[in-house]
Formats: C-alpha cells, sequence, structure tokens
C-alpha cells in the first residue's frame, strides 16, 4: 500500500498517535509517518504517509496550510495557548473594529519569536523541556510568511475566530499572543482547527472511525491518495520504457531520454511511461538525478 490518508486529528491525540493507529490498521512493516505535526489539543487535517509516500515528505510539509483559531482578548497565558497558565489579565477596551484594523500588520513576511513551551531545540534540549522546569533562555526571532488572515466572526465574552493561510513554521499562538499585544489587551489562543494542508481539506478528511471501519472491510487501501497528487506544484519530465532498467535502480536519466528538455526547477516530478517513479533534481548537463525514488529493483511501484 502506498500513497496518503488524509486524516481528521481529534484533540487529545498526538501526530505520533495518529502514526501508531493508522499503523496498527494495515500489513506489519508498512512504513507510515505524518506530513506536519499537529500539537495534541489542535485538531484537523494531518496527511498521512503510508509505503512509499514517507520517501516524498519533504517534498509536501512546505505546503500552504490554513487554521481557523479561536483568540481569546484579555489573558496571556505562559504557553500562550489554553493548557496554560494564566500570566496576565488585563481589561479589554477594543472590539471588533480594532481587530481587524490590527489584522493586517500581521500579514506577509513577518517576525515571530517562538514560544518557549515548543520542539526548538537548544543545546540538544527543547524548549519546552526547559520550560517546564521554570527555566527560561532567550529565543532568537525567525521569519515567516502569513498569506492572509480573515476575520470569522465574534463570538462573545472577548472571543473572535480568525481563519489564518500561511507557510511552515508559523506558530498560530504566537500570532495570537502577538495580536493581543498590539491591541494593548494581551491574549492567547483558546481552539485551533486545521482546516487544509496542501490538497488535503477537512471536507474529505477521515475519522479514526471512519478509518477502524474501511479497515474492518478490507478496503482502507481505497482511500489513498495517488503519491504524487500532492505534488502538482512540481514541474514534470517524462521517460519511455527503455529506461526502465535505469529507472529501477536510480541512476541519472539522460537529457536525451526525457520527452522534453529538463525544467529550470530545483526538483520535478519523474513518469516512467505514465507512472510516478519519484522525484528527481535536474542537472546542469540536462540529466535528472533521483532524489526520491519510488521504484527500486526487485519492487514494483
Amino acid at each position: 500500500m502506498n500513497g496518503f490518508l488524509n486524516v481528521y486529528k481529534p484533540t487529545g491525540r498526538t501526530s505520533s498517535d495518529v502514526v501508531v493507529f493508522v499503523r496498527k490498521r494495515l500489513e506489519p512493516g508498512t512504513a507510515v509517518g505524518h506530513g506536519g505535526t499537529l500539537d495534541p489539543e489542535a485538531s484537523g487535517v494531518l496527511p498521512v504517509c503510508v509505503g512509499a509516500a514517507t520517501r516524498l515528505f519533504d517534498y509536501i510539509i512546505d505546503k500552504q496550510k490554513t487554521y481557523v483559531a479561536r483568540i481569546k482578548l484579555g489573558v496571556e497565558t505562559d504557553t500562550q495557548d489554553a493548557t496554560g497558565r494564566v500570566v496576565a489579565e488585563k481589561p479589554v477596551r477594543v472590539g471588533e473594529v480594532e481587530l481587524r484594523a490590527a489584522l493586517p500588520g500581521f500579514v506577509g513576511e513577518i517576525e515571530q519569536v517562538p514560544p518557549m513551551y515548543s520542539a526548538i531545540k537548544r543545546d540538544g534540549r527543547r524548549l519546552y523541556q526547559l520550560a517546564r522546569k521554570g527555566q527560561t533562555v532567550a529565543v532568537e526571532p525567525r521569519r515567516c510568511r502569513v498569506d492572509g488572515i480573515e476575520f470569522m466572526g465574534g463570538e462573545g465574552n472577548d472571543t473572535y475566530l480568525l481563519k489564518i493561510t500561511c507557510g511552515k513554521g508559523v506558530y498560530i499562538r504566537t500570532l495570537c499572543h502577538d495580536i493581543g499585544r498590539a491591541l494593548g489587551c494581551g491574549a492567547h489562543m483558546q481552539t485551533l482547527e486545521r482546516v487544509a494542508a496542501g490538497i488535503f481539506k477537512i471536507e474529505d478528511a477521515l475519522t479514526p472511525a471512519q478509518i477502524d471501519a474501511l479497515a474492518a472491510q478490507g478496503r482502507l487501501e481505497e482511500a489513498l491518495i495517488p503519491l504524487d497528487a500532492p505534488l502538482s506544484h512540481l514541474p514534470e519530465v517524462r521517460v519511455g520504457e527503455k529506461c526502465r532498467h535505469a529507472v529501477l535502480n536510480g541512476n541519472p536519466l539522460r537529457g536525451d531520454w526525457l520527452d522534453a528538455p529538463a525544467p529550470d526547477a530545483p526538483a520535478v516530478r519523474v513518469y516512467l511511461n505514465d507512472e510516478f517513479a519519484g522525484i528527481g533534481a535536474p542537472q546542469a548537463d540536462g540529466s535528472v538525478k533521483f532524489r526520491a525514488m519510488l521504484y527500486r529493483a526487485g519492487e514494483g511501484a
């Protein structure tokens, strides 16, 4: 079995929990991984890589993601979300108008200081490990990209919903925290749901119960998304049947074997006839060198 599962991760489970859950419902020895961590208390879309799809992790992780976050004004926590200890409370003298006006300032290339309760390493230790011991260290700001923030409405009690579209490395709870600071009242993220990760959409995601039911019927393979489906952003090159031996062995593909000159791109999809064979990198001499092989000598696709 090779492909991607679009899984709805419920709150209270880690991304690794979901990987273990899926692995137990597949043939023993099947490689399984996830395509982008969600915090335990967050819910939503979690792409799960099955079989040869685990070799494509690096090519799907940077795709645009969309979240719906619930922001609570007036209260800051040490984790910047609802799981943390309240460290500051201030009266809220702003509302929808001021919140809407502040949002454009957090769109585009921005800098964030990652929270202490994060998995970033400092001297070999995770920041959250230090934070749990009451230790704090200076954390350098990081550049990241927020493509858009849509105001989705208020829920009363200084609580609002925001839809955030962003690239890799954005901490949504830090974004909520920083918006609160900009408004002068502080804030934290109450809930978070990922509604899209590249081509993986929440309306198509399978719950653990649905995965269980498909596995019990022997139909889980039917739910797999093809290996090349999340990679349509990469250009393609094609070779014919005479190159099968080279493809099986991961040999560089000569330029005169390709159906068209290799594009000027850091990575391309490689097809053997109409079969997706892996990811390659165009070289200066016009050849393509494999970076992620989906065929191996002695294996099928």
